[in-house]
């Protein structure tokens, strides 16, 4: 049977996963949107592949400090609550030691057990058994702002670097068609493993994640003709 620790480190590994799927499948849509918006609006190569390099270092960049300025926001509530929660361990243990008691009663152990059980938590460690009772967080696994910025970073340019790639360097006649495909195969891909980790529908996934990266380029790739034609 699996302990809560053990629960709790693979829920914190799933979420990082989905984060990484979800953050290289915004790489290949938005620098996707970009690139097809702008080759509707102009054949001139340089300046698709220009537009493209921008949105793709724009938006790993911008994944980056948004992560950054997310997780670091969190991660001060998470070190307030640790701080608060070891102030009314020093002012009152054994208050602190009954509620972890009524908890464990709530929670349909009996009441004899119950006090054993927070007994002997508050003898092991009793911050862990309170942050985890009542935020659900572990003072010696919180999350690093600088290492959710730097993933970010990799997977939202892992994924954009496909659409990227392709239309730098496929031959011209073929720029546009070879972008779409490798934008729909990367989608699957993003698709698939994202209902993986969730232990979710594959294929509702596949076919959700491809629709709308798909409509993103149609639409972007009709109103950058309209406006090149306009122009």
């Amino acid at each position: 049977m699996e302990s809560s620790t053990q629960k709790e480190s693979t829920n914190a590994l799933l979420n990082k996963l989905r984060a990484a799927v979800l953050g290289a499948n915004d790489g290949v849509v938005s620098t996707s949107a970009v690139v097809m918006g702008v080759a509707g609006a102009s054949s001139d190569n340089q300046a698709i592949a220009t537009a493209g390099f921008a949105a793709l270092v724009a938006g790993a960049l911008s994944m980056a400090v948004g992560e950054y300025v997310s997780v670091s926001s969190q991660s001060d509530t998470e070190k307030a609550f640790i701080h608060r929660e070891k102030r009314l361990l020093r002012k009152n243990p054994i208050d602190e030691e009954r509620q972890l008691a009524k908890y464990y009663e709530s929670q349909g152990v009996s009441a004899g057990t119950a006090k054993k059980v927070a007994a002997d938590l508050h003898e092991s460690n009793a911050l862990q058994a309170h942050l985890r009772m009542h935020f659900g967080i572990d003072e010696d696994d919180l999350n690093s702002p600088l290492q959710a910025a730097i993933a970010s970073l990799v997977a939202f340019t892992a994924g954009g670097l496909v659409p990227f790639l392709a239309v730098i360097l496929a031959p011209d006649p073929y720029k546009l068609i070879a972008t779409f495909v490798a934008v729909l195969v990367a989608l699957i891909a993003t698709g698939y493993f994202s209902a993986k980790v969730g232990e979710a529908h594959k294929l509702k996934a596949i076919v959700r994640i491809v629709i709308g990266g798909a409509l993103a380029m149609l639409l972007t790739y009709g109103i950058g003709t309209l406006f090149g034609t306009a122009i």
